[in-house]
Order: C-alpha cells, then sequence, then structure tokens
C-alpha cells in the first residue's frame, strides 16, 4: 500500500505532543480513522511499533522516542520552509525576471520599470533584452514581452498594443535627397535596413499593398542590428528608414520625422505581454503585470492614428517644397 510520508510523519509528531490520535486528527484536519491509517502504514513501512496503545492512552515505544528526536528538527526545517515560501509569495519583494526584445520594446519597457521600481522599491528586477525567443523554462522568466503572442505551452499573452512599421526620414534627408513618390522609387533613395541578432539575415521591409503585407526588398546604404541605433541615423537625415511606431511615434509628432507613403503602413503584429498561470505567481509578479498591461494596453503613445499619419506627411512635403 502507498504512503504518504509527510503526512504519516506529521500525524505522529502531533499525535506524540498531544498524546492523543484524536486530538491529532482534530489538529490535522483529518479523521481519526484516516489518522489512524496514516498511523498504521508509517509502522508498517518503518518495521516497527511506534506507540504502546490502550483504549485510555498512548506512550511512545523506545523505538518511537528515538524516531521523534530525529525526525522533529527535519519537522520543524520543512515547516519553516513552507512558511516562508508562503510568506514571500504574498510579499511585494525579492527578485523578478523580465524578458523582452531588445530590437523594439525598450522604449516602451522602462517607464513600466521606472514607475514599478519607485512603488516596489524592494523587488530587484533582472531585464534581460534580446531578440532571441529563449525557452520559458529553462531561462525561469517571470514575465516577458514579445510581438506575437508567445508559443510556449502554457503561457498566458495578452495584447498590448499594435506594432506600426512606418517609412520615415527626418526633414533634413527630404530637403537633401527628396520625397520618394512610390514604393519603387525607394530604389533611387538611400534606405536603411535592419539585420536580425537572432539569424543574422538583412529583413525585408514589410509593407501593406491593398488588403495584403509584403515584403519590399531594398538596397541598404546602412545596415545595423539595433533600432535604437538606426533610429538615430534616421534622425541624422543619413537615411530613409523603416521604423515601428514604439521608436517614431513621438519624433513624427514632435516634426523631427516625417512619415512616408503612409499608405503602405502595417500594422499587422501586436506587442503582447506574457506569462504563467495567474494561480501560482508572487504577488510582485502580479503588480508588475497589472502595471504594464495598465501603463501599455491600448497606449496611444506608441500608434499614430491613419489621420495623423497622412497629416504629418502632407504637412512634412510641403516643407520640404518651402526650403
Amino acid at each position: 500500500m502507498p504512503i504518504n510520508e509527510m503526512r504519516s510523519i506529521t500525524i505522529f509528531a502531533k499525535t506524540a505532543e498531544l498524546g492523543s490520535l484524536r486530538k491529532a486528527a482534530d489538529a490535522q484536519g483529518m479523521t481519526p480513522q484516516a489518522a489512524s491509517q496514516a498511523l498504521a502504514q508509517l509502522e508498517e513501512h518503518l518495521g516497527v511499533r511506534l506507540f504502546h496503545r490502550t483504549t485510555r492512552s498512548m506512550a511512545l515505544t523506545d523505538e518511537g522516542r528515538q524516531f521523534l528526536e530525529s525526525a522533529l528538527p527535519a519537522l520543524a526545517g520543512l515547516q519553516r520552509a513552507l512558511a516562508v515560501t508562503r510568506r514571500a509569495k504574498d510579499e511585494i519583494a525579492g527578485p523578478l525576471r523580465i524578458v523582452a526584445p531588445r530590437s523594439v520594446l525598450a522604449p516602451a519597457l522602462w517607464p513600466v520599470l521606472h514607475e514599478f521600481c519607485g512603488l516596489y522599491p524592494e523587488v530587484q528586477p533582472d531585464v534581460q533584452l534580446e531578440d532571441r525567443l529563449g525557452n520559458w523554462v529553462e531561462d525561469r522568466v517571470d514575465v516577458g514581452f514579445r510581438i506575437g503572442a508567445s508559443p510556449a505551452e502554457g503561457v498566458v499573452a495578452r495584447k498590448l498594443f499594435p506594432l506600426q512599421l512606418i517609412i520615415c526620414a527626418a526633414p533634413g534627408y527630404l530637403a537633401r535627397y527628396g520625397a520618394p513618390e512610390t514604393l519603387h522609387s525607394l530604389a533611387s533613395h538611400r534606405c536603411s535596413a535592419f539585420r536580425s541578432p537572432g539569424t543574422g539575415r538583412v529583413v525585408p521591409w514589410r509593407v501593406r499593398q491593398g488588403d495584403s503585407v509584403v515584403e519590399h526588398q531594398v538596397a541598404p546604404a546602412l545596415c545595423v542590428n539595433d533600432e535604437a541605433l538606426e533610429t538615430e541615423a534616421v534622425l541624422a537625415g543619413n537615411v530613409i528608414g523603416m521604423l515601428t511606431a514604439v521608436a517614431a511615434a513621438s519624433h513624427i509628432r514632435a516634426g523631427r520625422l516625417v512619415p512616408l507613403l503612409t499608405d503602405h503602413v502595417v500594422d499587422h503584429s501586436s506587442v503582447f505581454v506574457y506569462y504563467g498561470s495567474r494561480a501560482a505567481q508572487p504577488t510582485r509578479v502580479r503588480a508588475f503585470i497589472d502595471l504594464a498591461v495598465a501603463r501599455l494596453g491600448g497606449n496611444a503613445d506608441f500608434v499614430l492614428t491613419a489621420k495623423e499619419l497622412a497629416t504629418a506627411e502632407k504637412k512634412g512635403r510641403a516643407l520640404r517644397h518651402l526650403r
């Protein structure tokens, strides 16, 4: 017959403490029959009698006393460990492992981290920015961000905001080189391209054509594997680039960048936060997820409306003709 050793040893120790199997059963929330069975299984498992029993009392045998002396320190240590773990689950403190793509999310993630650290200074975020898709379990991830829902089994994914891809140039570039009128005219312009850190492949521009999203190849005048560097190159007027709205939206709204060919803007992908089952999450993890969803879910700072894009393009092209 299988034995639940933890339960059997616990009922044994409680019986020795209280001198009564019925009282021990009550203390452990068990029926007297279940407690008696657990104790009998332990004695059978050990091959010794642990108690002298009468109708009125129970007393430890010599073997029972020796077993109790050996078991009590380990049992007390285990009970302390359980209590500490339960408390830690409810405390907003401790390590918090976060992963996110380096090439897209850093500008959006930092304000959330900054606010979270101010609210919960006892939490120690461990943030890994990288574009590879790691192993959820092996990497011990608490919270992740990525473009598209996580394919990992048992992982919950929650959409935050659509990810727009926008062709952009600085006013200085337009004054020097002019603006492309069509996708095909991009061939005569200085364009940047992004090289995937994960695959090493130069990523084609993805553009909308009608109801479809297609790949558009460019001959890069500049190739980088970091969006922050690419954004700086576009802001400097060196190249035209395809940037995410996470990187470009604030610059477009401030007039530092001009969106181009806005009929071809792509927003078919979305940014997701992903995490394991909320039922087993420490409070610090739930608190960070809740804050991330509250600050990033549907955040208009990282999404430009069709009207905003069209107006900014029209204004940028007009300014270029006035120069």
